[in-house]
């Protein structure tokens, strides 16, 4: 794949557009619906959880399913179907029953910790809930972070329709401008990413290209968010999508806590 360099957009702080070697990320986070854009009297959708090296193929481990969440197109909650969790992926199945979008969600929280005893280091990973019994009382240097990571996908019976798109104002989010399943190869997209329901500026935004097993590199834009959180992504062609951003810092809710955000999709651009 060649080397992609793009000019500044409307709304966009473009850091940089580089083609870089498939090996240089791991262990990438992502949920891949069979299709975005359905019609038809019963549509239905297969949607792969997984955590790989390469973008969309299974090599490391399934993502687990607690936490997935289904919202209809009216905001009330959908069902996952059929869930099941392999060696190296879960899949599950989505009946689009009512016309308009549904958007699916992976919400998972926890803390993580580091401090010594003794003279030694030690680390916790754990829920909130846990954290006051699980650092003995003669800890030292204590550092404790709030993780919070938001992964979603979109698909769209008939006509888009914008109610499950609102925002929670709970973390990282994204808030569309343009619709995520109303994306074309030749149509830029502008998204907004809000935190705690507020801009989020300033922001890194990373979208890579699926498909890179098979190439010697993999198309990756690095984007950044502008005062209002807005970006806008101009594809270099059709295909799925992955899109990641982050944050550290803001307000936890853990008192002398650091707090870390991030944000996940996987997108459909269509051909014209």
């Amino acid at each position: 794949m060649t080397q992609i360099r793009r000019g500044a957009l409307a709304a966009l702080s473009i850091a940089a557009a580089l083609a870089v070697p498939a090996a240089a990320h791991a262990h990438r986070q992502w949920l891949l619906p069979s299709a975005t854009v359905l019609s038809g009297a019963d549509p239905w959708i297969t949607v792969d959880a997984a955590v790989s090296n390469d973008l969309f193929y299974f090599d490391h481990v399934p993502m687990r399913l607690d936490s997935i969440a289904v919202i209809a197109p009216d905001g009330s909650k959908g069902e996952v179907k059929n869930p099941a969790t392999g060696k190296y992926r879960s899949t599950f199945d989505v009946q689009l029953d009512k016309p308009g979008t549904y958007k699916i969600v992976n919400v998972s929280d926890g803390v993580s910790a580091s401090y010594k005893q003794g003279g030694e280091q030690k680390r916790w990973r754990g829920a909130a809930a846990d954290l006051a019994t699980a650092i003995p009382k003669d800890a030292t240097e204590v550092k404790i972070m709030e993780n919070s990571r938001r992964l979603e996908v979109f698909a769209t019976r008939g006509s888009p329709s914008k109610d499950a798109l609102k925002i929670t104002g709970k973390g990282l989010e994204l808030d569309p401008v343009t619709h995520p399943n109303d994306l074309v190869a030749s149509e830029p997209a502008t998204f907004k990413l809000v935190i705690d329901g507020k801009p989020a500026a300033d922001v890194e935004v990373d979208v890579v290209a699926g498909g890179n097993r098979y190439r010697s590199a993999t198309t990756e834009l690095k984007l950044k968010t502008d005062a209002q959180g807005a970006f806008t992504v101009k594809w270099p062609e059709a295909g799925m999508y992955w899109l990641e951003a982050s944050v550290r810092g803001g307000q936890s809710s853990i008192p002398g806590a650091e707090r870390s955000a991030a944000y996940v999709t996987t997108l459909e651009v269509l051909p014209d």
